[in-house]
Order: C-alpha cells, then structure tokens, then sequence
C-alpha cells in the first residue's frame, strides 16, 4: 500500500515497513502526514499477518524535521489550532497499544516532534551520521508535546538541557544517553534493521502483544499497582498454547511453531 505521503508494505517474515516519504519537506509532520501516518499504523495493527513495525524515512539524510513550522505562523485563530493539535497525543498512544512492537530506523536526523515519535517507539536503531534533538526552541517554540517522552526517557537535567538550549546530539551521544539501542554505520544501516526486524517477527506474536499491553498499561503506575497488573498477566500468559509450545520447542531444540492462541 503506498499513499501519498507515507508508504506501507510487508514482508514474508511478517515485518510491516511504514516509510514517511515526502522528501521536498524533510519530512515534516504537517497534519496531512500524521493523519496518513495515524491510518498507516491502525491498517498495520489490524492486519495479522504484521508481526513488527518498522517505521523510517525516504530522505537519505533526514527521518523527520518535526512539525511542520508553517502550521505554526499561519493567521488561523488560536481556537482553530488548538482544535488540530491531538494528532501527536493520539499518534504516541497508538503507537504505545499498537499491540505490536515499533522499531525507530532512524536513517537520518530525527529532530523536534520526530524526536518525541521516535522516543515513542519500542526500539530506536540509528544511522551513525544521524542525529538527535529539540532544535525547535531555536525559533521560538518550545517542544511541550514531546517534553513527557523526553522526561520519561532521560534524567530531568539532561531533558531539561535539550530543550532549553536546542544543541543536537549525535547517534552515539543519544545511545550514551539510552535514547538510541544501537548505533550502526551507514553503510550497515539497511542489513542491520531488516536482522532486528525479522528478530523480532519470529518471536511469538501473542506474547508479545501481552507484553507490550503489559509495559504500556503499567509503565506510569505505582510499584504495588503496577505488580499486581503484572501478576495478573502472567496468569494469563500461562493459559496460551504460545507458552507452553515455545518452552517445549526450547527442550526439544527445535524452533517454535506459533499458535497465537
């Protein structure tokens, strides 16, 4: 499926590649993409056949600018922007239920709101010329709708200095702080991403949906709360045929045949 601005095909390992492609503008996130990009992501939730999500970039040197700055400046009444500004909330909520894992395949320089939907992701693997950041307080608008991803995802200082002073960092800097799982050179970039998303496809489809249901359901809860939700998912995990058939694959040393039930 290919849309105006974002393409969708999958592969026969299950890996569904969402690819932002809309070059001339680096990308921006105008309310156009997102909404594309927004049905791009519910058609692969709800196809069975998607096992991971990977999501990148068309331009070869930029995975997303951010926010499309003219949405910014234009003379639309304050009333009616505000209207238009719950694509990036329902954008980061999707992706965390999507009940399937999102790899970030940042091949390029992931910057303002990209940022935030990158961080939204499970996994980020970057380009090594890549790099990272909140330029955007450079032009006089702060990152608010990312700022709780960027909390959640680094120390308050360090988050603090992203945003305020809009310096960038490189893949390896934002590895170092643990907003980047792997940094690969360029040249690797394309063999690497397709290892981990084919990785990931042949793990079972069920438990990781309950997995990923399970962090994203408790990931803001107190510890007990969060424990007792956790416990309940086991229990519920342990009445799949995916678990007992992966432990017996594991004794038999055979690969497992998935059953998603």
């Amino acid at each position: 499926m290919t849309g105006k601005l974002v393409r969708y095909a999958v592969d026969e390992a299950g890996a569904a590649f969402v690819t932002l492609d809309h070059p001339q503008s680096r990308n921006a996130l105008s309310d156009e993409l997102l909404d594309e990009l927004l049905e791009t992501l519910e058609t692969a939730r709800r196809d069975e056949a998607v096992r991971v999500v990977v999501l990148t970039s068309s331009h070869d040197r930029v995975f997303s600018s951010g926010g499309d700055l003219r949405g910014f400046a234009d003379e639309r009444p304050p009333v009616a922007k505000y209207a238009e500004l719950d694509r990036f909330p329902r954008l980061f909520k999707l992706i965390g239920a999507l009940g399937k894992p999102v790899v970030c395949a940042a091949n390029g320089d992931v910057l303002a709101g990209a940022f935030g939907l990158a961080l939204a992701c499970d996994l980020v693997i970057a380009k090594e010329s890549a790099r990272f950041g909140c330029p955007e307080i450079n032009v006089g608008v702060f990152p608010f709708m990312i700022s709780a991803l960027i909390y959640r995802n680094v120390g308050r200082m360090r988050a603090n200095e992203l945003m305020m002073l809009g310096d960038l960092l490189t893949a390896r800097q934002a590895c170092e702080l643990g907003l980047v799982n792997r940094v690969v050179p360029d040249e690797e970039f394309g063999d690497a991403v397709v290892s981990w998303a084919h990785r990931i496809a042949a793990k079972s489809p069920l438990l990781m949906r309950l997995g990923k249901d399970a962090l994203d359901t408790t990931r803001d809860m107190g510890l007990h709360e969060a424990l007792d939700t956790l416990q309940a998912q086991l229990a519920l995990a342990f009445t799949t045929e995916d678990m007992s058939e992966g432990v017996l694959a594991f004794r038999e040393k055979r690969l497992p045949r998935w059953r998603m039930r």
